[in-house]
């Protein structure tokens, strides 16, 4: 099966690979798990995910590095973050400890499709936490269903640090105020398909939201977070309720400040987008896509042009992914060694 993937032209999409682990939740504890090779899932027509919206993911990868080793990024973090969505939603957390032991086993018997060192590519891991017993009225369920799946990835946008154009669609908001923007559950998601997908009709690659209330403030991208550079490098990203923490985001902020650059996380207004240098879309799967120019209404919102050489967003993306990839010391203890 690995000869006959084309490591080097993955792109971002489903691929069968050999299994998934699932877990249930029942009687108030979680069995031990199972691999299982088939990609179908068997749920109750009444299950509480799909008419209550019971359902929260994560997004982490794993790489082949350097040594020859495989590794994931920053583990633990997606752990923590899957149960505050968990708590959010009303569904029992999965621990650390489990939400290890799922992605340690099913990298172990999936390793045929991790990408080797050097093609770019990496295993994107999947966990999905749903309600799976059935119920009428809205309430939680009474069991629950925690999977993790793996395939193997290249880049989100083909065309890596290439910038695109974004479009802000005021007829829209991604989240409310104290709502769920900050948690990774499916229903935000559902959420800016349409205006995404009208974005892209018009020849965005990619939307922006402000922030619900007013609409003066950025709150982030359909599918990542917002990172704004100023002229003299400081790393700006937004501080609100509606949107989700990044850990992609939060990596970058640190990895800005070993360089010795300020990180300012605050509120930014929608006027102040004219003032940045350099701005970029941060997430799991894009890592970081640079935006070119940003369009509301009659507005045109024109970036610098793109430098490789001095671009700040392009030394912090080298720097991640070098990170990722054991090409430099992991003085942050961020990878998590897989045993296979």
């Amino acid at each position: 099966m690995k000869k006959e993937i084309d490591w080097a032209n993955l792109g971002f999409g489903y691929m069968q690979t050999k299994s998934h682990i699932a877990y249930t939740w029942k009687d108030g504890k979680w069995n031990e798990g199972e691999l299982v090779e088939s990609p179908y899932l068997n749920i109750h027509i009444a299950a509480t995910s799909l008419h209550y919206g019971q359902a929260a993911f994560e997004g982490l990868k794993a790489f082949t590095c350097k040594d020859g080793k495989v590794r994931v990024f920053r583990m633990e973090e997606n752990a923590k973050r899957l149960q505050r969505s968990a708590e959010r939603t009303f569904m029992p957390e999965v621990s650390t400890e489990m939400f290890n032991d799922a992605v340690q086993r099913v990298i172990a018997d999936n390793k045929e499709f991790v990408p080797p060192y050097g093609t770019g590519g990496s295993l994107y891991i999947r966990p999905l936490l749903i309600g799976s017993g059935a119920e009428m009225g809205v309430k939680p369920s009474i069991e629950y269903t925690f999977i993790v799946m793996v395939m193997p990835v290249g880049p989100y946008y083909t065309n890596g640090l290439t910038p695109v154009k974004a479009l802000i669609q005021d007829e829209y908001d991604r989240a409310a105020p104290q709502g769920v923007g900050d948690i990774k559950v499916a229903g935000n998601y559902a959420a800016g398909l349409y205006a995404q997908a009208k974005a892209k009709a018009k020849g965005y690659p990619i939307a922006l939201y402000l922030d619900a209330k007013e609409h003066n403030y950025i709150d982030e991208f359909g599918t990542s977070n917002f990172v704004g550079i100023k002229a003299d490098g400081t790393y700006v990203t937004p501080k609100s309720q509606s949107v989700l923490p990044s850990i992609t985001n939060k990596s970058l902020q640190q990895i800005a400040e070993d360089l010795g650059y300020n990180v300012e996380v605050r509120p930014v207004a929608y006027s102040e987008l004219g003032e940045f240098a350099e701005i970029g879309a941060c997430g799991t799967a894009v890592v970081i896509t640079l935006i070119e120019s940003i369009d509301r209404n009659d507005d045109h919102i024109q970036v610098p042009t793109f430098n490789k050489e001095t671009s700040v967003l392009s030394k912090l993306y080298n720097q991640i992914q070098a990170i990722q990839y054991g090409e430099v010391e992991d003085t942050h203890n961020w990878m998590t060694e897989v045993s296979l």
